[in-house]
């Protein structure tokens, strides 16, 4: 394999830039030639394909978002779509390609593999819902922002003597609501995966309160309900004075933690190193701290895991 290529797809996550850098100069290093596609698989139907150079990548290792942009595409989807993008990689020689994404984005990727054209995933979402890894890209540096904006709004929550809902994303996973509130010291999480009981969530304010306790945080995850129906009724039910921040999209951006940076450098380099070897149709993920791949198929067919241990110990910890 001599020609390969690399695009991101869908949400952008801080760390697709570094797993970038590594796609393109590990290729560099084995004496491949790398393209860039932009916008996605629009970008591979539309052939904006460009062929990448050293410093291409220069001086993005520490940026957010991604290099190369980013689009869903609904097109893609189809069976023209796909093929459509097959003919582009052809035409420009390109033997392999390299996927930034999440889970739709891979579901992309499999079909170009199951077409016969070779296709490594990186897992790029913040949200950390794909299977067959214990990290996503972007994950922690989301949850460093989110315990970042929690400090702050703990001072003013202080001064006030108020307490604070605060939404963070995850639709349908809470990782990022789990471990922002965990390390955040918030009184309550609230996630998609468990039932909460909003009268014991009450309950455990009003200690707090009577035992002295001036302020609160309790973290959301979007996929629960929006956090302004939860305020209204804690402040209904305690008669605290309660304000809501919906922190968005500010979770996607800044620069990559080191972590990510770290984690989207081995990614990009084994994805390539994959692909040489002649695999295809296989996320590369971590466990264990160990760089692993895996079946397309294993990573949609498989479950996460929920955390309740993390639970328990935020219950405690909260008091």
């Amino acid at each position: 394999m001599k020609k390969i290529a690399v695009l991101t797809s869908g949400g952008d996550s801080p760390g697709m830039n570094a797993a970038i850098r590594a796609v393109v100069r590990r290729g560099l290093s084995l004496n491949m030639e790398v393209y860039g596609i932009y916008h996605g698989y629009t970008g591979l139907m539309n052939g904006h394909i460009e062929l990448m150079t050293a410093g291409s990548v220069g001086d993005i290792i520490h940026r957010g978002g991604t290099m190369l942009y980013t689009a869903r595409s609904l097109e893609f989807k189809t069976e023209e779509g796909q093929q459509r993008g097959i003919e582009q990689l052809k035409a420009n020689g390109i033997e392999g390609l390299v996927v930034i994404g999440g889970d739709g984005s891979f579901r992309g990727a499999q079909k170009l593999a199951q077409k016969g054209f070779p296709t490594i995933g990186i897992p790029g979402t913040i949200d950390n819902d794909i299977p067959g890894t214990d990290f996503t890209l972007g994950f922690d540096t989301a949850v460093n922002t989110v315990i970042d904006a929690i400090d702050k709004i703990r001072d003013t929550a202080t001064s006030h003597e108020r307490t604070y809902v605060v939404e963070v994303m995850g639709r349908h996973r809470g990782d990022i609501a789990l471990w922002s509130g965990l390390s955040g010291g918030a009184e309550s999480i609230l996630t998609p995966e468990v039932d909460y009981d909003i009268e014991d969530i009450v309950k455990r304010l009003m200690e707090g309160h009577h035992r002295g306790k001036k302020h609160s945080i309790i973290i959301i995850a979007e996929g629960v309900c929006p956090a302004s129906e939860i305020g209204k009724i804690i402040e209904e039910k305690s008669g605290l004075e309660t304000r809501v921040t919906v922190l968005g999209h500010v979770q996607r951006g800044g620069s990559p933690s080191a972590f990510d940076r770290m984690l989207g450098s081995r990614l990009g380099a084994k994805a390539v190193d994959l692909l040489l070897a002649g695999e295809a149709g296989k996320m590369v993920g971590i466990s264990k701290n160990e760089i692993t791949a895996v079946d397309f198929d294993d990573v949609f067919n498989g479950k996460l895991p929920v955390d309740t241990e993390m639970y328990e110990i935020s219950k405690s910890l909260s008091i």
